[in-house]
């Protein structure tokens, strides 16, 4: 690697992680434009971690707040209901992707050709354009456990590349009559046990795997992924409300178009 696909890969997985645009998607049009090599294992565990670090440090007060209430109920204290409710919910709701996580792991490097990513691209783009038609009213302390267990298993398909994690479960909220900020909420707080699982899991598999690393480059990623992750973050829930997810769902479209562009130039 050199210095600028550090720098492009690492803003591409700090933005694309939360926007419901597709990581995948957009890491393979550098390599496609610019003939760059895959980046390597050590170098995913690294935007992943910054990736982390953004998200509980924009959610830290939310974070240590659901906690507490948490394991304040566990213990017989005082505690906050409602927080304590919506900590259970995304416990519940992070389940069946870390359950079915486990079992796809290993299988992943087979659902990464350039066509099923530009079709799911594309496909999931039109449904997101579908639930945001008529957005709900409702906020998370209206979200009961079968809504959030529904969004659970909705975000299994994530796994799937093109799919977008943050896509599919903002769709499934609003599908559910979530508001576009609620639903943007509860998918980004349901990141962070499963950024957190798939970190550990790369981590694992980078110590294993014994792979060579450059630290420098790989605090870089740290660092510009964090920055890029967090700015996404603030100015998504800034907006959201006010311009909906349509910019969003024509983005899509036109990038899963220039992905099928590149499928039939034999690319």
């Amino acid at each position: 690697m050199d210095w600028l696909q550090v720098l492009v890969l690492s803003v591409i997985q700090g933005v694309t992680e939360f926007l419901p645009i597709s990581s995948s998607a957009h890491l393979i049009l550098p390599a496609q434009l610019l003939g760059w090599v895959d980046q390597g294992l050590a170098f995913d565990v690294a935007v992943h971690f910054g990736s982390l670090m953004a998200i509980v440090f924009y959610f830290r007060h939310d974070l240590r707040q659901l906690a507490q209430a948490f394991f304040a109920s566990k213990l017989g204290r005082d505690y906050d209901a409602g927080d304590a409710r919506l900590a259970h919910l995304v416990i519940y709701a992070t389940l069946p992707a870390v359950a079915v996580g486990l079992v796809v792991n290993g299988y992943s490097d087979y659902l990464r050709s350039t066509l099923l990513i530009a079709t799911t691209t594309i496909v999931f783009g039109i449904l997101l354009a579908v639930a945001d038609r008529k957005p709900g009213h409702a906020g998370l302390p209206a979200l009961t456990l079968g809504q959030a267990l529904i969004i659970g298993v909705m975000q299994c398909l994530a796994l799937i590349p093109g799919t977008s994690r943050s896509g599919i479960t903002m769709t499934a909220g609003l599908l559910l009559g979530l508001s576009r900020e609620a639903s943007a909420r509860f998918s980004f707080l349901l990141s962070v046990p499963l950024i957190a699982a798939a970190s550990l899991l790369k981590s694992i598999e980078l110590v294993l795997a014994d792979e060579p690393v450059a630290l420098a480059m790989l605090l870089a990623g740290v660092g510009f992924s964090a920055v890029s992750a967090y700015a996404c973050i603030r100015l998504f829930l800034q907006l959201i409300e006010r311009i909906g997810f349509m910019p969003f769902v024509i983005y899509r479209l036109l990038l899963g178009g220039t992905l099928l562009w590149f499928v039939l130039q034999g690319a």
